[in-house]
């Protein structure tokens, strides 16, 4: 119990400290003047001004409470490391066996793990929650079990006691990482674009030789090895092969003796696009859909289109000179020999063989196919005849041989089976519901070629008696397409309600692209935070399991369900960040959430340097696990609390009030009756004297 002397006035403040000091000058001017009972006179006034100031004795029952150590166990990604877990955990036993000798002292143990994302070690935001919810007064020390790499110094509060730092790791810890730097995320086709990549060794690395191997993947291909340097920046110049999304990953063979491989890899996503589309249309000769054709690929920014009619065929006769023709000569030569490299799709629109086109020319598309390009055939009746652009070069490669049959009636289109899982038409039937007779709803076509399809092709449209209407083939590292009518017109000019001529050219277009979205056997993933949706497609009924591969080297095996024809998902919510690899069957593809080397390692040799500042404020120390055990020690507020071996914590003394009581040193009325015995006196003292 605790006694203190308090004062309760009965009167403001303000009116007391006026009283006070109006008494003051009374009793000032009593003493000027010499009177015997001046003294009295000050005395009766402090009793007056103790009866109204009522001092009273305050009487506190205390309880003593405890002092509070916080411990903050760090247990990031990086902190997983060799034997940092062991470390940290022989770090918490010896810090709660010198706290338990203790008395009055309690220990609060907080364990860090990896913040949200890749924002990486959030050591001092931790420690800010753990503050507000303990009293300032009785926080006696702070640990941090750490390996010092915290990325969230600069919030840092405000501390009441001495800051300790435990660091984990040894002075032999050494590291490789894979750095990729100005890796941008869309870029030009056939435009060279530059990374720069850098590796380079940290911490107590061994001299194991200048030059090491790194090796170069897209898309999940082979790899490609080559010797670099350590510790020097290298300008790699790359040209995505293809459109769509290019997951290019970096890989260097991680050694022995480094920390983690999982700063050892790096994938770089780049988006390619196409900066023009280039397409060559050959009009055999004008007729309906020729118009549209044309509207069709100008109404695309996108797309440069080199556009020829044939409009006046070499066996035309009519004695009219060539100087007088208002018509521009097809150059040939120019465009099938010189430039053809420069197209990305060429098509032949009702084409046929009348001899502008010499042998030597087709054979060269032919080759121009095989060697990457595309070729899309529209055909309307001289398909099926003898100048058939198919009784040509270019007959091996077409995905139809004519049987010289044309059928001149009204069919819907349909999607064949195939064609409901080839992303070329798959769900193309949305752009118009279907009838009462289970066929699209969309108008009717009145001409069809009949052909023969070879086996390495699909046909994912059929027409009239489900003959083939749209085929496809892949020659080579080039595609081919084939329209066994020349009235996919009459779609666009809204005929019985029209079709989706535009979303079925523009698909068609982009597969002959290759572009991704529309592979029709693909593996790939799309990731949101944390989950990755994997998708395979395929033209096969079934799907294999997807094995996935995790940055650790651990596997997880999948089944995919199919969510529609040729088209297997399954969602997944991955573990950790960083890169995976998917596999199934011969399929493979890459996937990084976030990066492929997160926060938690770029940096991963332990050290004080980071955390120093805050350990310095408040004269806390930087000890290492692998010197040996730790001491904790007692110091007051104010001095040095670490040294060689030991920490000290500054013991805070606080306490619980149980009870309180107030009591009056004396009543009001017995200092009014001194007050007045006092007056008394003072007037029959200066009475006498005067008498």
């Amino acid at each position: 119990m605790t006694q203190t002397i308090i004062f309760d006035p009965l009167i403001p403040m303000i009116a007391l400290i006026a009283l006070a000091c109006l008494a003051a000058a009374f009793v000032g001017l009593s003493a000027w003047r010499q009177l015997a009972g001046w003294w009295l006179r000050a005395l009766a006034a402090i009793a007056i001004l103790c009866a109204l100031g009522n001092p009273s004795v305050l009487e506190e029952d205390r309880a003593s409470l405890s002092d509070i150590v916080i411990a903050l166990i760090d247990e990031s990604a990086s902190q997983s490391i060799a034997d940092r877990p062991a470390q940290s955990e022989a770090a918490l036993a010896n810090l709660r066996a010198a706290i338990a000798n203790r008395d009055n002292t309690e220990l609060r143990e907080i364990r860090v793990p990896d913040g949200e994302g890749d924002t990486g070690t959030e050591l001092m935001t931790a420690l800010s929650a753990a503050l507000s919810e303990e009293p300032q007064a009785r926080i006696a020390g702070i640990v941090a079990i750490t390996d010092g790499r915290l990325h969230d110094i600069d919030r840092a509060p405000s501390l009441p006691t001495p800051l300790h730092t435990i660091l984990t790791g040894n002075d032999t810890d050494w590291d490789r990482r894979l750095i990729v730097s100005n890796a941008p995320a869309f870029a030009i086709l056939g435009e060279t674009v530059t990374l720069t990549l850098r590796i380079e060794d940290q911490g107590a690395a061994p001299e194991i030789g200048a030059i090491v191997p790194l090796s170069i993947a897209v898309d999940g291909d082979a790899p490609m090895t080559f010797q670099v340097p350590v510790g020097q920046d290298i300008e790699l110049p790359l040209d995505l092969p293809h459109g769509g999304m290019n997951v290019v990953q970096f890989e260097t063979p991680a050694q022995p003796t480094e920390l983690t491989d999982r700063n050892n890899a790096a994938v770089v996503q780049i988006n390619g696009v196409r900066d023009r589309l280039r397409v060559l249309l050959v009009s055999g000769e004008p007729h309906p859909g020729e118009r549209t054709w044309r509207n069709l690929l100008k109404s695309d920014a996108g797309v440069d289109l080199v556009h020829f009619t044939i409009l006046r065929p070499p066996e035309k006769q009519d004695g009219v000179p060539v100087d007088e023709l208002s018509l521009i000569a097809f150059p040939t030569r120019e465009l099938f020999l010189e430039k053809i490299n420069d197209f990305d799709l060429i098509i032949f629109d009702r084409y046929r063989r009348r001899g502008i086109l010499p042998t030597e020319y087709l054979d060269n598309i032919r080759n121009y196919v095989a060697e990457g390009g595309a070729v899309l055939v529209s055909s309307g009746p001289e398909y099926g005849g003898a100048e058939s652009i198919y009784r040509s070069p270019l007959g091996e490669i077409l995905p139809g041989a004519p049987t010289a049959r044309v059928f001149e009636e009204g069919y819907t289109p349909q999607v064949t089976d195939i064609g409901d899982r080839h992303p070329v038409t798959a769900g193309l039937e949305e752009f118009a519901p279907r009838t009462n007779d289970d066929t699209p709803g969309w108008g009717r076509w009145f001409r069809l070629v009949d052909i023969v399809v070879p086996d390495t092709a699909q046909t994912v449209m059929s027409g009239l008696g489900g003959r083939p209407l749209l085929t496809l083939d892949r020659i080579g590292e080039g595609r081919v397409a084939l329209i066994a009518s020349d009235q996919s017109w009459l779609w666009d000019r809204g005929f019985e309600g029209g079709g989706p001529q535009l979303e079925l050219l523009r698909r068609l277009a982009h597969w002959m692209m290759k572009e991704p979205d529309l592979e029709e056997e693909a593996l790939f993933a799309e990731a949101r935070g944390q989950t990755m949706r994997i998708i395979r497609r395929t033209l096969n009924e079934t799907a294999d399991d997807v094995t996935i591969t995790h940055p650790d080297g651990t596997q997880t095996v999948l089944r995919l369900k199919q969510t529609a024809p040729g088209r297997f998902e399954t969602l997944w919510t991955a573990p950790d960040i960083g890169l995976y690899r998917l596999a199934e069957g011969e399929f493979e593809a890459v996937t990084a959430l976030g990066p492929a080397a997160p926060r938690e390692f770029e940096q991963t040799i332990a050290t004080g340097d980071v955390i120093r500042p805050a350990v310095d404020a408040t004269r806390g120390g930087i000890l290492r696990i692998s010197d040996g055990d730790f001491a904790v020690r007692t110091v007051r507020e104010g001095r040095p609390a670490a040294g060689r071996g030991w920490i000290a914590i500054t013991p805070r003394g606080a306490f619980q009030t149980a009870d309180i009581r107030i009591n009056p040193i004396l009543p009001a009325w017995a200092f009014l009756l001194m007050a007045a015995l006092l007056s008394i006196a003072a007037w029959l003292r200066e009475g006498r004297k005067m008498g």
